[in-house]
């Protein structure tokens, strides 16, 4: 930041000029205290509670005509929110559907998908990735009956945190049958070039996926230009849909056609499901890759979630954000130099998601710290912290106030009053 003070009225002067300071009244802001865990779990918004109720009072008002009557009709629900979320990751509106859950649709997409042959056996992923993506992975190839030990090709990091895309790609050889990746990285928040590794996977005959947990709703995409052929996530982090609310997918329009690996009464066309009949007529786009009955309470908050996205658009949310980690990252070096408190996120504007990650030995305590000052951080084993100031409810006042916190705790070494260990749940 060229004219960068690091000064409260700064952060107060940077908050007067924010073209989306207002969207902050939209959410219920913890009284007294920072919230900077929207990586792990966004803030409820009035939008979303409204919609909760309105779900609610249309069984209450319909019974088990809320199917195909009221506002929004639990039959078509399913389509209709990947109709309004497909802006969101650049996808044309039949290549989206919202269902299931992040691990579910990733079981359901590489059932789908995975198709070894020949010498093609093998499912490319990296070492750095979320443990759930792992473990279904794993489950997939041992369902092929294939040995995870051989079959599983995890990309080394060098660092520890961050991926050389160089090194991705010099792994896709001959036996890779399928690739899933991170489009951003969980715990360093890396941007992944999803357009440059689609571009090399199909140059060498190989399908790719990606897992948006951690880049819906805090960077852009464009799924269908950059030719993707799945992807999947959550709703609950970045875009604010509510706890264990209900995942995502997309799959290019070009598989349209492809039998779902793991069929369900949902995969079915609307217009055949009710035919009971026992074979499958499956949907003639990403609808053909749901499997059970929608949860309706947990799809709910996500329409007045996504109201709000989509009025404020994905380029003015990434801008806010990028500028929220880069104040961030310049009050971090200007005032906690000295207390071992090392920037392990990129520092690059393309290839940083939408959090900070900091990491120190003392990380667990200094985590428990923080809440006890009113931050709310996230801990990432074994030594990782986690801070996410959210483009639509976080403020430069919000950072400022949080990194004078931070170093009076590392000033006073007051994290020293807590044991350095994670809780059940980090």
């Amino acid at each position: 930041m060229v004219d960068f003070e690091s000064t409260n009225e700064y952060a107060k002067k940077l908050d007067k000029q924010d073209s989306l300071a207002k969207y902050r009244e939209e959410f219920y802001i913890q009284e007294d205290g920072i919230y900077l865990d929207g990586n792990s779990l966004g803030l409820l918004s009035k939008r979303a509670e409204k919609s909760l109720l309105d779900l609610l009072d249309s069984w209450k008002k319909y019974g088990i005509d809320g199917w195909t009557s009221g506002d929004h009709p639990w039959f078509y629900l399913s389509e209709k929110l990947g109709e309004q979320m497909a802006p969101i990751v650049g996808a044309n509106a039949n290549e989206v559907i919202v269902s299931g859950s992040t691990t579910v649709n990733l079981h359901q997409l590489v059932s789908t998908f995975y198709k070894p042959e020949n010498h093609k056996t093998k499912i490319l992923a990296d070492e750095l990735n979320f443990p759930s993506d792992i473990y279904a992975l794993k489950s997939q190839l041992k369902l092929k009956g294939y040995d995870p030990n051989e079959h599983l090709v995890e990309v080394r990091s060098d660092d520890g945190h961050t991926l050389n895309e160089a090194d991705i790609i010099a792994a896709m050889t001959d036996d890779i049958a399928l690739i899933v990746l991170p489009g951003v990285l969980y715990r360093s928040g890396q941007v992944l070039d999803m357009k440059r590794l689609t571009k090399e996977a199909h140059k060498r005959n190989i399908l790719i996926g990606f897992d948006l947990c951690h880049s819906i709703g805090s960077i852009t995409h464009e799924l269908s230009a950059w030719d993707v052929d799945f992807a999947f996530w959550c709703n609950y982090k970045h875009l604010n849909g509510g706890p264990g609310g209900t995942g995502g997918l997309y799959v290019n329009q070009r598989h349209f056609g492809t039998e779902p690996g793991l069929a369900g009464w949902f995969s079915s066309r609307k217009d055949k499901q009710f035919d009971m009949n026992h074979e499958l007529a499956a949907a003639d786009d990403s609808g053909a890759y749901q499997i059970g009955t929608p949860n309706i309470f947990s799809m709910a908050p996500i329409i007045g979630a996504l109201e709000m996205f989509n009025e404020v658009g994905m380029d003015n949310i990434r801008e806010k954000s990028l500028k929220l980690t880069n104040y961030f990252m310049e009050l971090i070096k200007a005032e906690l130099d000295g207390f071992g408190l090392n920037i392990r996120n990129p520092i690059e504007d393309h290839k940083r998601g939408g959090h900070i990650y900091l990491e120190h030995p003392e990380a667990a305590r200094i985590c428990k710290a923080l809440k006890a000052d009113g931050v709310i951080p996230d801990f990432r084993t074994p030594n990782g912290i986690r801070l996410a100031p959210v483009a639509l409810y976080n403020t430069y006042e919000d950072v400022w106030q949080a990194v004078q916190i931070l170093k009076s705790i590392m000033k006073e070494e007051k994290y020293k009053k807590f044991e350095n260990k994670r809780g059940v749940v980090a």
